[in-house]
Order: C-alpha cells, then sequence, then structure tokens
C-alpha cells in the first residue's frame, strides 16, 4: 500500500498513555503476540489500555476516521506516512489494512476472510514449531508454556467467529505434521463450541488436541504413520506414541485434562482401540472429540496419497463406519458442524460450472460459500460465491472426485492439495473488529 493513499494518511502514531475509549487502533505485533482477538479494535474501556500498556507498547497506531474519541489536544501524533522521516520502519507503515469492503461486495469480502485465515492459520504453525523446538532443546516447561498460548490463541479467534462456521484453507502454511496438528485443534475445538463448552473448559482440550501426536517426536520417522505394510513390531512402535507423549506432556506441565486427551485419543467406543482398551464410558469427552477429529484428518489428509478421501467423501465414510468407533451423539453433532458438503468439497453446481467449498452455511447447510471456475473470468482466479444469496435456480448438483473434473478446472481449483481447516471469519461484521 503506498503511504500516500488515504486509508494509510489518516492513520496516526499516538502515545499509548494518551490513548482513551473510543478510539480505533491498530497494533503493530503478531496475531498470537498480544490478547485481543485482532489487531484491528475499538477501544471500550481503561482496562484494555492497561493491556496494552502491559504488552511494553509505548506507541500504537489509531484511525480518527473509524475513532468514536478524540484525543487530547496536548498530544503529538505522528501521520503514518512520516514514518520514514521519525525513523519508524516503513515496511510496516505500508502494510496499514485495507478498509474493509462493504457487505454487499461479498466476492472482496470473502477474499479478504481468506487472506486473514491463512495469516493467522501460518502463525499458529509458527507458533507449533516453537513448541517442538522448545522440546528438542531441552525446554519442555517452556514448551508447555508456548503449546498453551497457543491454544488460547487459537480459542480467541473462533469465540470472535459468531456462528462457529469453518474456512478452508487452500494452502496449508506447513508441513504435515505441523498441519494436523491444527487441524485436529481446530476441528476438535469448534465441536466442543458447538456442544456448549465454556471458555475455561476449551483451553485443557485445546492444549491437548495440539499435543494429541507429541510422542512421534520421539520415534523415527519410518514409523510414525502406519501403513498396511507395517510389521507387528512396527505396530508395536507406532502405538508407543500414546506413552511416550504422556511422558512429554508432564514434563510439560499441562493440566489434567489434556494429559487425558493425549492418553486416549486412540481409544474407541467398542473398546477395539489402544493402549488400553478402553470403553466409551471410561473415556474422557475431551478424548472421544479429538479421536473423532484425528480420524476425519486422516482420511482426508493420510500420510499416502493414494488413500485421499475429498472431505464430503471421508464424512460419509465416518458416518458410515464410525457407528461403533465413535461416541454416537459427538458424531453426529460433528456431521452436522461440516455440513452436507464440507469445505474442501469438490462439486457441480446446476449450471453446469464445477467448484470447491470454501466455507459451510450453518443456516442453509445446503448452500455453502463455493469458489467457482468460470473460464470467462479464469486470470482472476475462482470466483467467491455465496449459494445462499445466489438465485434459488443455481444450487449443487453432485459431489465429485478431483479426477471427475476437467484438466483445465483441476488446475484452477486446485483440490488434490492438502486440506486444511480454520474459523470462518466472515460471520463477524468486518467493520466491527472489536473487543467484545
Amino acid at each position: 500500500m503506498n503511504p500516500s493513499d488515504p486509508i494509510v494518511s489518516a492513520l496516526h502514531y499516538i502515545d499509548v498513555p494518551a490513548l482513551r475509549p473510543g478510539m480505533y487502533v491498530q497494533l503493530e505485533l503478531g496475531w498470537m503476540d498480544h490478547p485481543f482477538p485482532t489487531n484491528s479494535f475499538l477501544i471500550h474501556s481503561a482496562a484494555q489500555i492497561d493491556v496494552l500498556r502491559g504488552l511494553g507498547l509505548k506507541q500504537v497506531r489509531w484511525d480518527p476516521r473509524r475513532s468514536e474519541a478524540v484525543a487530547p489536544a496536548a498530544t503529538a501524533t505522528a501521520p503514518v506516512q512520516d514514518a520514514a522521516a521519525s525513523g519508524r520502519d516503513p515496511v510496516a507503515t505500508a502494510t496499514a489494512p485495507e478498509p474493509a469492503p462493504a457487505p454487499r461486495d461479498m466476492p472482496a469480502l470473502q477474499r479478504a476472510a481468506q487472506v486473514r485465515c491463512e495469516r493467522h492459520y501460518a502463525e499458529a504453525g509458527r507458533g507449533w514449531r516453537d513448541t517442538v523446538e522448545l522440546l528438542r532443546t531441552g525446554r519442555p516447561t517452556d514448551a508447555g508454556a508456548r503449546a498453551t498460548a497457543v491454544a488460547r490463541a487459537l480459542i480467541r479467534q473462533m469465540l470472535d467467529t459468531p456462528d462457529g462456521s469453518i474456512r478452508l484453507i487452500t494452502e496449508a502454511a506447513s508441513d504435515r505434521g505441523s498441519a494436523h496438528v491444527l487441524n485436529v485443534t481446530v476441528l476438535s475445538l469448534l465441536l466442543a463450541r458447538q456442544l456448549g463448552w465454556s471458555e475455561a473448559a476449551l483451553a485443557p482440550l485445546g492444549v491437548g488436541a495440539l499435543l494429541h501426536d507429541v510422542g512421534k517426536l520421539d520415534l523415527p520417522e519410518r514409523v510414525r504413520h502406519p501403513d498396511g505394510h507395517f510389521t507387528d513390531l512396527e505396530h508395536r512402535l507406532y502405538r508407543e506414541h500414546v506413552a511416550l507423549g504422556l511422558a512429554q506432556a508432564r514434563r510439560m506441565e499441562v493440566e489434567a485434562e489434556a494429559l487425558l486427551v493425549i492418553a486416549q485419543h486412540h481409544e474407541q467406543a467398542d473398546g477395539s482401540g489402544f493402549p488400553l482398551r478402553l470403553k466409551l464410558d471410561r473415556q474422557a469427552q475431551g478424548a472421544r472429540i479429538v479421536a473423532l477429529a484425528n480420524r476425519y484428518d486422516n482420511l482426508c489428509n493420510p500420510a499416502q496419497a493414494s488413500s485421499t478421501h475429498t472431505p464430503h467423501e471421508a464424512l460419509s465414510l465416518l458416518y458410515a463406519q464410525g457407528q461403533r468407533r465413535f461416541d454416537a451423539q459427538l458424531l453426529g453433532a460433528f456431521v452436522r458442524m461440516m455440513g452436507v458438503y464440507p469445505p474442501g468439497s469438490v462439486v457441480q453446481l446446476s449450471d453446469g460450472r464445477y467448484a470447491l467449498v470454501a466455507s459451510v452455511n450453518a443456516t442453509h447447510p445446503l448452500r455453502p460459500c463455493v469458489l467457482v471456475h468460470d473460464a470467462c473470468a479464469a486470470r482472476g482466479g475462482p470466483l467467491p460465491l455465496e449459494l445462499e444469496h445466489a438465485p434459488q435456480s443455481l444450487a449443487i448438483r453432485r459431489s465429485l472426485k478431483p479426477a471427475q473434473l476437467p484438466c483445465e478446472v483441476r488446475l484452477a481449483l486446485a483440490p488434490g492439495r492438502r486440506v486444511a481447516w480454520f474459523f470462518d471469519p466472515t460471520a463477524a461484521p468486518p467493520a466491527q473488529d472489536t473487543q467484545p
């Protein structure tokens, strides 16, 4: 963004002590480096200003045009476009967020939501990799604190999404291990929220989900992901990751509820799981949730690409084969949450066009938001389309496998890449990035 643009020209730096409730501020921090749901928000209380002081910030950017209060008359503020002259980082200045699109501009709104999701997903992935590095360098308590911070940041992001919707991340910004950890955590938190869990209960669930496979770090790479060619010895080694993970988590000093998730995430309702063959009535509910999310992600993103299922196929398979293996109540809630066409499903519309489901419509599950391949607009990439706002005659005709798509469509929609999910921010009004 050019510093001479109007949106940047409206931004000023202001000393934190001069802040007042009613001022709209933008933080130059990473998403996980502060406790607010977003980097841009309207200050509602003096307590929020105290938090900014506690972060060690001396100055922040504020936007008079989006503020309900003005700065004290004696407060000198420097416009952001003068950053170079004042010694501030001009690169940070040039990354001020674009003004939120009008609600009627749905394609722009969807693209902005996608960018936010991918940025937050990537930052959460970095937090997980930090946790792993702290473990590998012999700092388990620091690793536990980092994992807890990542889980709490994810929970804040989810709670800032009013209807608990889920969005497809078309390009997972991490290796398979990190992507699997984040997918399982996001899906688990969303399901628990659907079930009415409190924020206090969500925290240890998030930590347990993040760390459910931490024991695999102590296994040889070749036995971290089971396949049909494992020997009996390799199967036994693989199953050791539960005990190894529990030992790691104890060194990390995580909560008891999180330890139960790690210890039981491979148990099954009929008692056929491992390591203790516990039946449903002896399993913690958090572990049941993570077991379900873990299985679903492994169907969508297996270690062997030849075994990949589309999200739609995976959900159908999970429901058909999971009645004995999982908590039936949780399974039903999970199916409702993911929708008839889960994000990442490949579909054909009634007008013949092909599309990739981008996010679930919780109110109208048959009319999700999709990314449509339109040959007339191919240069601009797939077009976001909210079927809820489309004519009733336009609907999803059928679900497809990626291999059934014409070659040029498959290249444009790229459905064969690893599937990842995050909390969908489009449910929140775009101009209200505020702290409740």
